[in-house]
């Protein structure tokens, strides 16, 4: 048996079913690396007592000769903005910090109920709004890979865990990118499924329209896995070969402007799916840019506060949307949240009406006209523009010479699926010559999500596995 950290999500669960390992001896390997690299700062909240105990109540379980699920005694982080029972879930930020939950959230709760174990909560930027996971409330999150730099955000913990093989998968969610870009600057993949197909309920959210969670880990198939425990997806992925696969490349807007050493690791990927037979189609996603930025932050500032107040109504809790605003700790929420209490500086209604009810639409068909037209399976794009920023550029970063708003030009690729409300999943692909971990993104059609998984395990058998941190 391997070491037991290198383990992937379906490696451990056949191993545990098998009586190879037993779950506490697994929880307890993947608790003493944690502590090895508590450095990184990837967790909000981790109880050994907890975890322990569930892994030992795992065993038991299997020793009685019962029923055992898909994952289980598998332990899998959670961000902390997803509802739990056993621990707090503060979103990151200070307002929340005394919040027990008094049920999990039903993303939560599936995986608990297929037999997964609850490997505390991953730390993320405060209130999942940003992309560093600098957070002044909790401490900054580092990338396992260069702790200089940040793991991605908003679910920071969760690409910064499952990079570092604390876990062999986590749980984030995703409104503009924060799944998918933490994959990618952590060596990982990071699955955003299609808009409302895992549920959105007890999960601190930004924006009803374009939240998702979404799982973190290093394989296609635990992907899958966690994705059919959670949708009650029946059967195993289709077998889809590249050979022939008509995949979409969309030069203009997702391949401009890249960092030098990120558009080198990308074209040399592409240039590996051409040689395994997959078919690139070169077509633009016309006028996209202009499209999305109708949509954007419009959607999801005004729909924050609206979203926020009534997740904080259903827990019970006193607090509101201004009281939480005023504990923020981190100084870039601060900013953004803050202007939404002004009528002079927040979202007009018309505005967001206009961007849910024509360029949203105009989005949507954008995409599916693409898919169909082009007769493409997906589109590819890298991830992220540039690799991993240092931790401290919270406001700007340098990309070719100019120094550009870090958040809108780490989301610029993966926020326009996010509000077409389409799957994407994030695969690395390579490393820059610093050492960085490098994504490409594949975005599907709406509800595609399964053939999206198939696809990315099909891309991942022609790449050498990402190396450990």
């Amino acid at each position: 048996m391997e070491e037991l950290h290198q383990l992937g999500v379906l490696e451990a669960a056949a191993a545990i079913r098998a009586g190879d390992i037993t779950a506490e001896a697994l929880a307890a390997a993947l608790l003493q690396r944690a502590q090895a690299l508590e450095s990184l700062n990837a967790f909000v909240t981790l109880d050994a007592d907890i975890i322990l105990a569930a892994a030992r109540a795992a065993d038991q379980h299997r020793a009685a000769g019962k029923l055992l699920g898909p994952l289980h005694g598998v332990p899998i982080a959670l961000k902390d903005n997803i509802n739990t029972a056993a621990f707090p879930t503060t979103a990151g930020t200070p307002g929340l910090r005394q919040h027990r939950p008094k049920a999990n959230a039903p993303v939560a709760q599936a995986l608990i109920d297929a037999g997964a174990i609850v490997f505390g909560k991953a730390g993320m930027h405060e209130l999942a709004y940003g992309i560093t996971s600098n957070n002044a409330g909790f401490g900054a999150i580092h990338n396992p890979f260069d702790p200089r730099h940040v793991p991605g955000g908003s679910s920071g913990g969760s690409g910064a865990a499952v990079g570092a093989r604390i876990v062999p998968a986590s749980i984030g969610s995703d409104t503009g990118g924060s799944v998918r870009v933490p994959a990618a600057f952590c060596g990982v993949m990071g699955f955003r499924p299609t808009v409302l197909r895992w549920p959105q309920a007890g999960i601190v959210p930004i924006s009803a329209t374009r939240d998702t969670a979404g799982p973190l880990a290093r394989k296609a198939v635990d992907l899958a896995a966690i994705d059919a425990v959670v949708t009650g997806a029946g059967g195993a992925l289709a077998a889809t070969p590249l050979k022939g696969l008509r995949i979409g490349v969309p030069r203009g807007y997702f391949w401009e402007d890249l960092e030098p050493e990120t558009a080198r690791v990308c074209e040399a990927a592409l240039d590996t799916l051409r040689h395994a037979g997959a078919v690139l189609v070169e077509a633009d996603l016309a006028g996209i840019g202009a499209i999305n930025e109708a949509i954007s932050f419009t959607v999801a500032l005004y729909e924050t506060r609206r979203d926020l107040d009534r997740y904080l109504e259903r827990e019970g809790l006193t607090q509101r949307f201004a009281d939480i605003v005023a504990q923020t700790a981190s100084p870039d929420v601060t900013g953004v949240l803050s202007s939404l209490l002004d009528p002079a500086t927040a979202v007009p209604e018309q505005a967001y009406r206009d961007a849910i009810t024509i360029h949203r639409p105009r989005l949507i068909e954008l995409y599916r006209s693409y898919f169909v037209g082009q007769g493409v399976a997906a589109v590819a794009f890298p991830t992220t523009p540039l690799p991993a920023p240092l931790i401290g550029d919270d406001e700007t970063v340098m990309l070719n010479g100019r120094a550009l708003p870090t958040f809108m030009t780490v989301i610029r690729n993966t926020d326009p699926g996010s509000n077409a409300g389409i799957p994407g999943i994030s695969v690395p692909v390579g490393m820059t010559s610093g050492g960085l971990p490098v994504g490409l993104e594949f975005d599907g059609p709406a509800g595609g999500d399964r053939d999206l998984l198939a696809l990315a395990g099909a891309v991942e058998s022609v790449f050498p596995p990402p190396p450990a941190p």
